[in-house]
């Protein structure tokens, strides 16, 4: 992975977790991911993909409790490298929207690079897990993920029959917003207020 461009690092060690993420949000596609967590390593992978980026993300949980801390604090250090990765804000595009299909699933993602912390979302699950990821836990990594990277995110998944499908459709979605959000555009700071 390239030490230029727009990068984050960030290890994040707790009692129930310890994670380190490496994050280039203009990448080549060099993606490395071990949660632990089979299912959330697979929609890692195509959020980096999707939105361009190189990851290097690693995570030891207590998942002899459960995966929620680890879904959590990987979330957290991921948000908190993105935004490290975004500096000063200044010149980055900041808005970004982008609708991502997967067979019978369609999902939508809006993201504003807006330094309000918000998610908001009904991905419709039904499953009570995936794989070994607990369902209810998708929508709190995009909180958890918007929470430190300083986003607002807005994630629906407006159809779809498979739950694996309407999953990871949403994180498509959400990776293709966010390319467009952290596009450079070489035009300062996009608020009227002159910060974020």
């Amino acid at each position: 992975m390239s030490n230029k461009g727009r990068r984050g690092r960030v290890v994040r060690q707790t009692n129930e977790t310890g994670v380190s993420a490496n994050v280039l949000l203009d990448g080549t596609g060099e993606i490395e991911i071990r949660t632990g967590v089979g299912f959330l390593d697979h929609m890692l992978s195509a959020l980096a993909f999707h939105a361009g980026w190189d990851l290097a993300l690693a995570c030891k949980g207590d998942l002899v409790v459960d995966d929620h801390h680890t879904v959590e604090d990987v979330a957290l250090g991921l948000g908190e490298a993105v935004r490290q990765a975004l500096g000063d804000l200044s010149g980055v595009a900041r808005f970004g929207a982008a609708h991502a299909p997967l067979d019978d699933a369609l999902a939508r993602a809006v993201a504003d690079v807006s330094g309000r912390p918000f998610f908001a979302g009904e991905l419709g699950l039904v499953r009570d897990r995936l794989g070994d990821l607990s369902c209810e836990n998708i929508p709190h990594f995009f909180r958890s993920f918007a929470q430190t990277a300083r986003l607002t995110l807005h994630v629906d998944v407006l159809r779809g029959a498979n739950d694996h499908h309407r999953a990871e459709a949403a994180f498509k979605a959400l990776a293709l917003a966010l390319k467009s959000a952290f596009q450079p555009t070489g035009q300062g700071l996009r608020s009227t207020k002159g910060t974020l």
